[in-house]
């Protein structure tokens, strides 16, 4: 499942800077997540660092982009792959 950053956002920029796959920019408003580049820091991290540290708890999983773990590990693999990174799949 991809994340969404909700219209909760404070644009307090902390977010951003935390995700290793660049999927949070400044949208129009407030901060958004690319859905095709968020793995959840899956093959990262063990938890999604943008919401760890987002003060308001404004970054739930969105609904409209549900995936498994595989597949946001198949996900991970492929942003690997284009950014010219070695990674190991398990």
């Amino acid at each position: 499942m991809a994340l969404i950053i909700t219209s909760e956002c404070i644009n307090c920029d902390v977010c951003e800077p935390e995700c290793p796959n660049q999927a949070i920019s400044m949208g129009e408003d407030y901060y958004v997540i690319d859905p095709a580049r968020c793995t959840e820091c899956v093959g990262h991290f063990g938890e999604p660092q943008c919401v760890q540290v987002c003060p308001v708890e404004c970054i739930p999983v969105d609904p409209a982009h549900v995936e498994t773990h595989q597949q946001l590990e198949r996900k991970y693999v492929m942003l690997q792959a284009a950014q010219g990174s070695t990674v190991c799949a398990s």
